[in-house]
């Protein structure tokens, strides 16, 4: 049989077909590098077209992608049982055995909130140290460090998300509080009652070095509780404290009562991923 040229080849076979395929590709990275064409990896669990690409979406504008949000009310409640039980588990173990990065107020909050995002299997209990009697249901929506975003956690830049972001610095792994309030988390209210557990108390306290401080809300009801650490103090290494609601509330020093009328009471924050939730 006679093999024909085909006109606009120079290669045949094999060959020619794999000079097409490295234009191709070259051509494809030159339009990624010059931000013509966005890159944006596969997300975990998205299985229709649809649902990947409404992922990619900031509805809020807050700066958090829809893909991170916990739209299950049952995920919802996992998280905020798992971030406050890691919380309150640190407040009563010994302060040895306190991880070694929680040094204060904001530490705490990133800590807590990265560990109740992870997979709680039995080598996130042999390395985190924690006993809990019954361990809360696991989020089943994503789970720490298993998203585009892999160990940036926090969001650090002003603006809506857009899916650049993954890949310039838009996402750290540390943030600190006042970051933690204007970037990750959004205003509930300035009334307490409104908390839920889980949720956040911002103060900012003018004059000091380190204005921006933080509580995480343990418990509401009867018996309302913060967990808090005091940060270091003229060199001496701070607390981590548990702390009833009522005896915040009536505190000696007035800038720390979590009420509407106190200036240095920014209010009741909640996390980004659960905003547009009960």
């Amino acid at each position: 049989m006679t093999r024909r040229w085909r006109p606009g080849v120079a290669f045949g076979g094999v060959a020619g077909l794999a000079f097409v395929l490295f234009l191709a590709g070259f051509g494809w990275l030159h339009l990624l590098r010059s931000g013509r064409i966005t890159h944006r990896p596969a997300i975990a669990g998205s299985s229709a077209g649809g649902r990947a690409a409404a992922a990619w979406t900031d509805r809020f504008g807050d700066g958090t992608p829809d893909f991170l949000r916990l739209s299950d009310p049952a995920d919802q409640a996992a998280f905020r049982r798992w971030f406050t039980t890691i919380a309150e588990f640190q407040a009563v173990r010994p302060r040895a055995e306190v991880p070694a990065e929680i040094v204060d107020c904001a530490s705490l909050l990133r800590y807590c909130y990265r560990e109740a995002l992870k997979r709680h299997d039995e080598n996130w209990f042999m390395a985190s140290g924690i006993e809990v009697a019954a361990p809360p249901g696991e989020i089943r929506a994503w789970s720490y460090p298993q998203t585009p975003l892999g160990a940036g956690l926090f969001r650090v830049r002003p603006g809506a998300f857009e899916a650049q972001d993954v890949s310039d610095g838009g996402f750290a792994q540390f943030a600190d509080a006042k970051t933690l309030v204007e970037r990750n988390a959004y205003l509930v209210s300035r009334d307490v009652r409104q908390a839920l557990p889980g949720d956040l108390l911002f103060y900012r306290q003018f004059g000091q070095s380190s204005p921006w401080h933080s509580m995480i809300v343990a418990r509401v009801g009867a018996g309302a509780a913060v967990v808090y650490d005091t940060g270091t103090d003229h060199g001496r290494s701070g607390e981590l404290r548990r702390v009833a609601l009522a005896e915040l509330l009536d505190h000696p020093q007035p800038q720390w009562r979590p009420l509407a009328g106190n200036p240095n009471f920014l209010g009741v924050y909640r996390w980004n991923i659960l905003r547009g939730t009960p």
